[in-house]
C-alpha cells in the first residue's frame, strides 16, 4: 500500500493558530487516518508513506562537506523560525506516522522524495510543475526563493515505491533524489537545451548551506536514477509544458518516440488493483495524453 497526503501550501500569511488549524493538524490528522484504516486490516504487510526530502534537509548543526541521509531530521523550531510551513508539515506528519507504527507493530517504509519533475497525468498542473514552467517562460520568483535544491524524476519516484514495497529487505526511510544543484547549474542546463525559451542567464547567489543527499541505501537495493541531465531533458517535449507554451519556443527530442509516455501511468495500470471500467478510463486519458 502506498499512499500520500496532500498538503497546502500557501499559508504565510496565516495567523499562528490558523496555521496550525489549516496546515500543521490536517497533515498529522491525515496520516493517522489512514494508518488507523491500515491497522485494521490482518494481512497488511507493509505501509509506504511519501514524505519529503524537506523532512531531512532543514537543519542548522550539520556538516556541509557530509552528505545528508536518512539519520538526519528537520529541525522543527527552524521551520517555526524560518515560516517554512510545508517542510513542518511534512516533518510532523512523518514523526507521527513513526510513533504510530511502532506502537501499533506496523511495518512503515517512508519515501522522501526531492523536487519532482516530469509529466503531469492531471490536466492541471501541480504547484511544483508550474514552478517550471514559469521558469521556463523567464519568471524567477519562486525559484530564486528555492535556492540549492535536490530533483528526481517523477518515474524514479514511482519506481521508488515500488521497490520498497516489494523488496523483503527494504526498512526505514529512504532519500529518494537523483542530483542537489543551485540555481544557475539548473539554468545553465536548460539553456543548453532549450536556447529558444526565455530562460534566465543567471541568478543571484542567496546565502544558502551547501548540501548534498547520500541516496546510498536506496541504491544498495540496486536502484538506479535518472541524470539530471535526463530528468530536464524531456520538460518541453513530453508534455509536462508542450502544450502551455509556443510551438515555436519547443526544442523537440528528435530520440523520443511519440508513443512514450509516462512510467507512472504503467504503474497505476500494473501495480493496483483497479476495476475494468477504471483500468479503461485511465487508458483513455493516457491516449488523450499523447
Amino acid at each position: 500500500m502506498a499512499f500520500f497526503t496532500l498538503l497546502p501550501l500557501y499559508c504565510l500569511d496565516l495567523p499562528l493558530i490558523q496555521r496550525h488549524a489549516e496546515v500543521l493538524q490536517p497533515a498529522i490528522d491525515g496520516t493517522l487516518n489512514v494508518l488507523h484504516s491500515c491497522k485494521k486490516n490482518p494481512s497488511l504487510k507493509r505501509v509506504v508513506l511519501t514524505s519529503s526530502s524537506s523532512t531531512a534537509r532543514v537543519k542548522e548543526d550539520f556538516d556541509p562537506n557530509v552528505p545528508l541521509d536518512e539519520s538526519s531530521w528537520t529541525s522543527l523550531e527552524l521551520c517555526e523560525r524560518l515560516k517554512l510551513w510545508y517542510a513542518l508539515s511534512k516533518t510532523l506528519a512523518e514523526k507521527a506516522a513513526w510513533d504510530f507504527c511502532k506502537e501499533n507493530n506496523i511495518n512503515l517504509v517512508t519515501v522522501l522524495p526531492s523536487f519532482i519533475v516530469g509529466p503531469s497525468l492531471p490536466l492541471d498542473l501541480c504547484s511544483t510543475a508550474n514552478d517550471v514552467l514559469d521558469l521556463l517562460k523567464g519568471a524567477i520568483e519562486k525559484f530564486y526563493w528555492y535556492g540549492r535544491m535536490g530533483y528526481v524524476h517523477i518515474d524514479d519516484v514511482a519506481r521508488c515505491h515500488i521497490l520498497v514495497y516489494e523488496h523483503e529487505n527494504a526498512h526505514g526511510r529512504y532519500l529518494c533524489s537523483s542530483t542537489v544543484i543551485d540555481n544557475n547549474e539548473l539554468v545553465s542546463i536548460l539553456t543548453a537545451r532549450y536556447p529558444a525559451l526565455p530562460i534566465p542567464k543567471r541568478f543571484e547567489v542567496l546565502d544558502r548551506p551547501y548540501y548534498e543527499f547520500n541516496t546510498a541505501k536506496l541504491t544498495s537495493l540496486g536502484f538506479k536514477f535518472k541524470t539530471i541531465e535526463e530528468i530536464l531533458m524531456g520538460l518541453a517535449s513530453r508534455g509536462l509544458v508542450a502544450n502551455r507554451l509556443k510551438e515555436s519556443d519547443i526544442v523537440r527530442d528528435s530520440t523520443q518516440r511519440p508513443s512514450e509516455f509516462n512510467f507512472c501511468d504503467n504503474y497505476l495500470l500494473s501495480h493496483m488493483q483497479l476495476s475494468k471500467k477504471h483500468q479503461v478510463r485511465i487508458e483513455q486519458v493516457i491516449q488523450e495524453k499523447r
